[in-house]
């Protein structure tokens, strides 16, 4: 009989990207990396475990914006015009390694991925990742939860209620339609909480989020069983936190696993070591030098000089990581059974895109962790939050504490120096767009079109994406301009409003790049 519960929940989720102005666009293949370097691995563990006959259960969120593009058809035609460029770079890599076997057999390791991609992509998944990822969710071995709906920052928007109602009924929505259900729970962006959120979940049938450890341990008052246990907020809400001991030793690239030097090195890719004209077909149209995914080096160690990746050694290292962390958490488990008096439950977020994109051996990591406790032990039992519930329905009633994840804890990463001047122009919108929906809502079907529009430009400027990456240091220039861009937009479509004309060619533009919602309904505002 188990003594406690591991419940792992994993976060997909990349900002809505999307160009047809253009033939190529660097930033969509974001996507197309996470695609083939996170959701098809994990898609292929899933059917690993089902076709083995394991028991197992764990909790994804995909988010709305991620949704939509992986529903997109012009996205999904790209992505596999993006794949047979990497067949046909593998191909020419095969050649040109020919005399060196070290390198000939990861160019074939590497051609037989991207070609299985493809092939399972079109032939298995239908192009439709998420139709896939649901039915394992019919088939309960898979909790699949909302996010808000281009997630928005949503205690730094919660100036105006009506924002983060929209954030989270349009995500809301957006789930029913993909996944023909409501949600049962909700991944609040950043794990930020501020006080009220709560009241607008209930509102939306939603039954738990989850939220960063100190936002459980600073509640009012103090939580009896720490992070290892489920509450209720005054709403009626389920809350989990994060347990920060088995977060660090998967995140951090210092001290955590995915740091060790037989794993694959992330940065070292043939994008920049071989020549430019060689590469040029396979990098940037522009000709900057990225990534192409087809790496050759492991992380060896804090030097320059790096070895050869040999696949089976850092697979024996994944499987030896995963036993180290399953034993922990066994030892974390008894510990905290003899002291709660019920049997607690770890909970353990993480951003999906780490396994596979991020640390290449991840998702065999989560493999084999996720068989280890099935059949290696007898302490732990996976779970998800509402299996928990059902366990555990009578809780402790508190108020969490504001919060999020990132650097401090509380906001800091969103509001600094480097972006805090976007804040002034998404609230002012705010209110135009509240102001604009009960003003002109009653006006005839082409206001409300235009509305619509303006509620779609809003949550896009809105994504809290944007704002991490200004303070990150990556695409600042990119990330400025799609706040902009969004807002001018949307200051555009107001315009229209106002004269009671609309120029329909502009507005079919305008809804033809930024189509996300289609079923979205601006009386959200009202």
């Amino acid at each position: 009989m188990e003594k406690g519960y591991f419940s792992l929940v994993l976060h997909a989720h990349l900002p809505f990207v999307r160009h047809p102005e253009h033939q190529d666009f660097l930033e969509e293949r974001w996507l197309y990396e996470a695609i083939s370097e996170t959701y098809i691995p994990l898609l292929e563990m899933l059917e690993g475990l089902w076709k083995d006959g394991v028991d197992f259960c764990f909790t994804l969120n995909l988010s709305p914006s991620l949704c939509s593009m992986l529903d997109d058809e012009l996205l999904k035609d790209r992505y596999v015009r993006h794949l047979d460029k990497l067949i046909e770079l593998c191909e020419k890599e095969i050649d040109r390694n020919k005399f060196d076997l070290r390198f000939k057999n990861l160019s074939y390791m590497y051609y037989d991925r991207f070609t299985r991609f493809k092939s399972k992509f079109l032939n298995v998944y239908n192009r439709n990742l998420i139709a896939e990822f649901k039915k394992y969710q019919d088939r309960g071995c898979l909790e699949i939860i909302t996010c808000a709906a281009t997630h928005g920052f949503l205690p730094l928007l919660g100036v105006d209620r009506a924002a983060v109602k929209a954030q989270i009924r349009v995500g809301a929505n957006s789930y029913r339609k993909f996944f023909s259900a409501d949600p049962k729970g909700i991944w609040l962006p950043e794990c930020a909480y501020a006080k009220g959120v709560d009241k607008i979940l209930k509102e939306e049938g939603i039954k738990y989020f989850l939220t960063e450890t100190h936002g459980i341990l600073f509640a009012n008052p103090r939580p009896r069983f720490g992070v290892y246990s489920s509450y209720y907020t005054k709403e009626g809400v389920a809350v989990f936190g994060r347990d920060a001991r088995s977060s660090k030793s998967v995140w951090s690239s210092k001290e955590g696993y995915p740091g060790d030097g037989r794993y694959r090195e992330y940065y070292r890719d043939v994008g920049f070591d071989l020549d430019h004209d060689y590469v040029k077909p396979y990098i940037a149209s522009c000709g900057t030098r990225i990534c192409t995914g087809v790496k050759y080096y492991r992380i060896t160690g804090p030097t320059l000089h790096k070895e050869p990746y040999c696949p089976n050694v850092a697979l024996e290292k994944a499987a030896a990581h995963a036993a180290n962390f399953m034993f922990n958490r066994e030892k974390q488990i008894e510990h905290l059974s003899s002291l709660l008096g019920r049997k607690p439950v770890i909970v353990a977020p993480y951003d999906a895109e780490l396994f596979g994109h991020w640390w290449f051996e991840g998702v065999s990591w989560l493999n084999f962790l996720i068989r280890k406790i099935r059949y290696d032990q007898n302490t732990i039992k996976l779970t998800t939050p509402s299996r928990y519930l059902k366990i555990y329905p009578e809780n402790q009633v508190i108020e969490p504490s504001p919060s999020s994840w990132g650097w401090k804890g509380y906001y800091e990463v969103w509001l600094n120096g480097s972006n805090d001047w976007i804040y002034r122009h998404l609230h002012r919108a705010q209110k135009v767009m509240s102001d604009s929906a009960n003003k002109y809502g009653s006006n005839g079907e082409k206001m409300k079109r235009v509305l619509n529009q303006m509620a779609r430009e809003l949550l896009l400027a809105q994504a809290s994406d944007w704002a991490f990456i200004m303070k990150t240091g990556t695409f600042v220039a990119y990330a400025k301009k799609k706040t902009i861009s969004h807002l001018e937009r949307f200051y555009m479509l107001e315009k229209y409003l106002e004269k009671e004309s609309v120029d329909y060619q502009v507005l079919e533009d305008i809804e033809k790049k930024d189509n996300i919602f289609p079923e979205i309904n601006y009386a959200v505002y009202q």
